[in-house]
């Protein structure tokens, strides 16, 4: 393969969007993940009990606050890049997490339980969920590893998370349990929050903007990134299990969009506010069910039926070749010139 050929074949994962929307759009309500305007504003907007926050991220509006916090308290480090915030490169979480709760990705699916659903607990997160489960460690994690990276100054509270009624081994609970559990995952994560990365990265935005804005840019989405696909990496045999609630194209769904989001890493693709929506607008709006058969799916749209099918090509020649062309991809995409190959392919599908 040559590297343009790499680009090519690999990029078809990318979801495509008819034109890209203007940051006037970005005002739309539309835009933030459901509920947005209901999350915590703030960490004493939480539960404060026994000295303690206590937060519950088995409910999508208190997990939704964790992501909403993380945004707010970094939002001054990223207004270089936008107005209201729109440039923080965080907003791919909790947009990402928005999509799950909108489609029922976040309800019991084993429907032994009325979690997640609308004549039951809607704001419910089933611990049966696989998507949910994941999430954690995209929600909780990140949370405490902004904390011990000091995101949100010297609290005067610590911080609890609270347990699910099942499977409580195969989650953490604090930044010291997190720490002695999941340490490189908890450095990683700190790592991209480090208060003093941040303070320099925006001091030198202010000062030189036009020498350090896409350099310190590129340094922060290869930090996110990498504790992003970290996290996703410890994540996914820990909750192998979880996929039999699911349907097989459900199942091979999930599978698939974790891999692709290792090759989308690899670009440093920037998930801000537009960008994220963009494209998260062909993923579906719906939970994959048996009897679904790519690329003929009738309630999806044809550009959904393509994503999803290149997506499970994707998947299965990375696995044919035992990784190998994830390696090839991740070699192209080791300098800036062919991240910006990569970037500006998947600019240009955008806006076929």
């Amino acid at each position: 393969f040559g590297t343009h050929a790499l680009l090519i074949v690999t990029l078809t994962l990318i979801p495509a969007t008819a034109a890209a929307r203007s940051e006037n759009d970005a005002t739309r309500e539309d835009v933030y993940p459901p509920l947005w305007d209901r999350a915590p504003e703030s960490l004493l907007d939480f539960l404060v009990k026994d000295n303690k926050i206590v937060i519950n991220p088995w409910n999508y509006q208190e997990r939704l606050g964790v992501y909403k916090n993380m945004l707010n308290s970094s939002a001054k480090y990223f207004t270089a890049f936008g107005s209201q915030n729109f440039g923080n490169i965080l907003w791919g979480l909790p947009l990402q997490h928005g999509w799950q709760f909108r489609t029922g990705r976040l309800a019991d699916p084993s429907s032994v339980t009325s979690c997640g659903y609308e004549d039951g607990d809607l704001l419910c997160i089933s611990v049966r969920s696989w998507w949910s489960c994941m999430n954690y460690y995209l929600a909780v994690i990140p949370f405490l590893g902004a904390v011990e990276a000091g995101l949100f100054g010297q609290l005067q509270y610590e911080i609890e998370i609270l347990p699910p009624e099942e499977q409580r081994a195969d989650f953490c609970y604090s930044v010291a349990d997190c720490r002695s559990r999941n340490p490189k995952l908890m450095d990683e994560w700190r790592a991209y929050f480090e208060v003093n990365n941040f303070t320099l990265f925006f001091f030198f935005l202010h000062i030189f903007p036009e020498t350090f804005s896409s350099f310190k840019m590129d340094d922060a989405l290869r930090l996110m990134w990498r504790a992003h696909v970290s996290s996703i990496a410890y994540a996914l045999p820990k909750f192998q299990d979880s996929l039999k609630y699911l349907s097989d194209p459900e199942a091979n769904f999930g599978e698939d969009w974790a891999n692709a989001v290792d090759f989308i890493a690899a670009t440093h693709f920037s998930t801000d506010l537009q960008t994220t929506n963009e494209f998260q607008s062909v993923l579906p709006q719906r939970m994959l069910a048996e009897g679904d058969v790519l690329p003929s799916i009738s309630d999806f749209s044809p550009q959904q039926n393509r994503v999803l099918l290149s997506m499970r090509a994707l998947h299965k020649v990375n696995q044919l070749t035992g990784g190998l062309l994830l390696k090839l991809w991740q070699k192209a995409m080791s300098t800036e010139a062919g991240r910006k190959l990569g970037r500006k392919l998947i600019e240009d599908l955008a806006s076929s």
